[in-house]
């Protein structure tokens, strides 16, 4: 007896409660995982002054964080397809949130870029997860939209750090920084309660109550229909692997996603952990060039959401490879001696084409994968794109080293935009193969 097809009723369900807890819920976590993120460059300067860093030094213990991360994505992606979604959300934002308050109180390097490893394990494992469980979620016609908005909360994240940082950072020093992060620990039995465990994960493990409860309140038209049997075609699939990201024509598509996550991650920490410093040394005071880190972050949400806008319409790859492509115009343009207007607008524009394009990346893989091996998909992409994360900063080091012309060290940056150009179309192929099977299988 065939059972009721439970991937049917959510790509066709109306927008409900359900999916508004679910946006904010993931939405508020990745405002404290973007703050957690951002925070390093927002602190560099203070950091470099206190602890006499060079710059290959500054960019050497950002790193710490950066392996973290690319540990984590790695670690719970694929833990996520095994416990589910929901606990591997709560051990990762423990993790960073308790690593990132106890940075407050170190006094050496090494202890700071110790806790900046642990937090960046708990970071790099909830992106994964959260954007599996806003995908699996959402509705087929508004998918992009609400993957994208979800994540815009990352964006969020880095203008509350630029932000804070400008009030904090004169009065009570780059700890106070970190000591804050602390607070949202206290929402998170609140947003736990908002969060719902992966639908798959239930019926795989023969938890059909539980699933039946959520689809009720998810479509309540088909409330009717869920006495029977539970099926969720795509847990059928074999057990999630690294070999089963390349079978099914899915070889050049998982290339093609880690070398644009690698090439747009290192741009993203690149200006991340030092737009700031390099603000400061064309002559802006800290203040001034803290709101050029709050207006590329303010870029990254304002980029997420109507990429995922015109993704809905357009195709996600289009609008990826348009991003890009617009990103790495505007970050060698920034460069070039321009009026303060026109600098931020460059900035935001450049934000808009690094972390706005991150967010799509993911919504792009989450898309690409099944769900059995959805997580370990996400997981692999953001670990590889966190090798570029950490050539991003020890990169900058290394060109501030240099002393080079700032012409040179923004066009530097921009070259990975244009790799990632032509990364993305080897994606569109890759999909356009994998659709054209897919319509052979169900033709046969």
């Amino acid at each position: 007896m065939q059972g009721i097809d439970v991937s049917r009723i959510i790509d066709e369900a109306r927008l409900s409660s359900v999916h508004k807890k679910i946006i904010v819920a993931c939405a508020l976590l990745l405002i404290v995982d973007g703050y957690d993120v951002f925070i390093y460059g927002t602190v560099l300067p203070q950091l470099m002054e206190q602890w006499s860093l060079t710059p290959p030094e500054a960019g050497s213990l950002a790193s710490w964080a950066l392996f973290g991360m690319m540990t984590g994505a790695l670690l719970f992606g694929s833990l996520g397809d095994r416990i589910g979604r929901k606990k591997c959300i709560t051990i990762c934002f423990v993790l960073f949130s308790t690593a990132t308050f106890l940075n407050g109180f170190v006094t050496t390097p090494t202890a700071f870029g110790v806790f900046r490893f642990l937090a960046g394990l708990g970071c790099g494992g909830l992106m994964p997860n959260a954007v599996a469980l806003t995908n699996e979620y959402a509705p087929k016609r508004m998918r992009s939209t609400l993957v994208a908005l979800m994540f815009s909360g990352y964006a969020v994240g880095g203008m509350v750090a630029a932000g804070l940082g400008i009030w904090l950072l004169p009065r009570f020093g780059w700890q106070a920084m970190f000591i804050a992060a602390a607070v949202p620990l206290a929402l998170l039995p609140l947003i736990l309660r908002s969060l719902p465990e992966s639908i798959g994960f239930l019926i795989r493990n023969g938890e059909h109550d539980k699933a039946r409860a959520i689809l009720r309140r998810l479509s309540p038209d088909d409330a009717a229909a869920l006495a029977g049997t539970l099926s969720y075609p795509e847990n059928s699939a074999k057990r999630a692997s690294l070999a089963e990201l390349f079978r099914h024509n899915r070889a050049l598509g998982t290339t093609a996603m880690w070398l644009s996550f690698f090439c747009c991650l290192l741009m993203v920490y690149a200006l991340g952990s030092w737009l700031p410093q390099l603000m400061r040394s064309a002559g802006y005071s800290l203040g001034s060039s803290l709101s050029f880190l709050f207006a590329l972050n303010l870029g990254g949400m304002f980029g997420a959401i109507s990429g995922g806008r015109l993704a809905d319409r357009f195709g996600l790859p289009r609008v990826v490879m348009a991003y890009f492509l617009l990103g790495a115009v505007c970050i060698t343009l920034l460069g070039v001696n321009s009026a303060t207007p026109v600098l931020y607008l460059l900035i935001f524009v450049a934000g808009a084409g690094t972390t706005g394009t991150q967010i799509l990346l993911y919504a792009s893989v989450a898309d690409f994968y099944t769900l059995s091996v959805r997580g370990t998909g996400l997981g692999w992409a953001s670990s590889v794109g966190r090798i570029g994360a950490v050539v991003g900063p020890m990169l900058g080091g290394l060109l501030l080293a240099a002393e080079l012309p700032m012409a040179l060290n923004f066009a530097a940056f921009a070259i990975p935009g244009l790799v990632a150009v032509l990364a993305t179309a080897m994606f569109m192929i890759s999909r356009r193969q994998q659709v054209s099977r897919e319509t052979v299988v169900l033709t046969a």
